[in-house]
């Protein structure tokens, strides 16, 4: 009941930490993969990665944010795979001008910067769930997994832009899932993730120093995190392979915290 072999999974921003781990874990669970990126060479070492485990995966080139490019995207997968089971919409980021310095306030945000991380974060979810999800609609089943935030529900310091677009799209994906199982039936599951603490590409400068020590936020994260440590990327695969799975059949419109308590914590 928990197997997804053979299904066929789109994972958007396919280049980042998460998506990579994700993918790898997909591949030998015996997933076949439409890795979408805005640079196909971008893949290049995953795609090696996928290969020797076994897995078989291919590379699109595709702007989330441009439906007609996701559309042609789309006919070109169904003409290599056939069907979408799963949509995984990982791609997302923050902009510098959208996050409070240190030194700054709430004054100083770029209102050019935050629009950008919005539609980055939450119309970079809604437009592939949009294209994607009308595959799923005439399949009358299929799996979206969206990633969110522990930005959502705490408030994080510095990061404006990044939290408010997350909890819009956290919004959105309970308003999908009623909406897909309310009119094309319960086959069809829209859920998400909130990842807690990872130390990836686009945050370790901030969370450790050089010599490995964590940061002032780093120590803070901490403090407040129960199990007192970082989170490792591949722990997040079983909640995503699970949600994907017949196990979660009855599950939908959620957001499952993978964060070792820090959600639950008070600080005190």
């Amino acid at each position: 009941m928990f197997g997804i072999k053979d299904k066929i999974a789109i994972i958007t921003g396919a280049s980042g930490s998460l998506a990579g781990s994700i993918a790898k874990s997909f591949a030998e669970a015996g997933v076949k993969l439409a890795l979408l990126t805005r640079k196909e060479s971008s893949l290049a070492g995953l795609m090696a990665e996928i290969d020797s485990v076994g897995g078989y995966a291919k590379a699109y080139e595709a702007d989330i944010l441009d439906e007609k490019s996701l559309g042609e995207v789309k006919d070109q997968i169904l003409s290599d795979f056939g069907r979408i089971d799963i949509l995984l919409n990982i791609a997302g980021g923050n902009l510098p001008g959208a996050t409070i310095g240190v030194d700054k306030t709430i004054f100083d945000l770029s209102i050019d910067a935050f629009r950008k991380v919005t539609d980055l974060n939450l119309n970079g979810t809604v437009i592939p769930s949009i294209v994607f999800g009308k595959v799923m609609s005439e399949q009358k089943e299929g799996v979206i997994i969206n990633y969110s935030s522990m930005a959502v529900d705490r408030v994080i310091t510095r990061v404006a832009g990044y939290s408010a677009s997350k909890a819009a799209m956290e919004n959105f994906t309970r308003w999908m899932a009623v909406e897909m199982a309310s009119k094309f039936g319960e086959g069809i599951r829209v859920n998400a993730v909130a990842p807690g603490f990872f130390i990836g590409k686009q945050n370790r400068a901030l969370l450790t120093n050089e010599d490995g020590s964590y940061t002032q936020r780093g120590e803070d994260i901490i403090r407040n995190t129960p199990m007192g440590r970082f989170g490792e990327i591949e722990e997040l695969n079983g909640a995503v392979q699970f949600l994907c799975s017949d196990a979660a059949k009855f599950i939908t419109g959620i957001v499952l915290p993978v964060d070792g308590g820090f959600s639950a914590f008070s600080g005190v």
